[in-house]
């Protein structure tokens, strides 16, 4: 089963942001995780929504998505990822499209 990985992200330093976002594709890689959606917020519909940037990214599944966040690849960014923005992360499994 598809899992994806969530992101809400409120850039603090877009210098260090960029710097982060230009390191986690190598961290990715070696999970099979692919890259879906990467965009700033265009109108809250309903509710609240505090951040204003989201991106998705897909893994082949739930084993992956935490050998990814677990890794010492991605471990090593947590760091300048929590200088550079405040992010919350969900992950999320999904049945496969009927």
């Amino acid at each position: 089963m598809a899992a994806y990985v969530i992101g809400h992200i409120t850039v603090k330093s877009a210098e260090k942001w960029a710097e982060y976002r230009g390191r986690v594709p190598e961290t990715l890689a070696p999970w099979g995780a692919e890259l879906v959606l990467r965009g700033r917020r265009a109108a809250v519909l309903s509710g609240e929504h505090r951040h204003t940037d989201t991106v998705v990214i897909r893994f082949p599944d739930l084993d992956a998505v935490h050998g990814w966040y677990e890794s010492p690849a991605y471990q090593a960014l947590i760091a300048l990822r929590e200088q550079a923005a405040e992010v919350d992360l969900v992950a999320f499994e999904a049945p496969a499209a009927e």
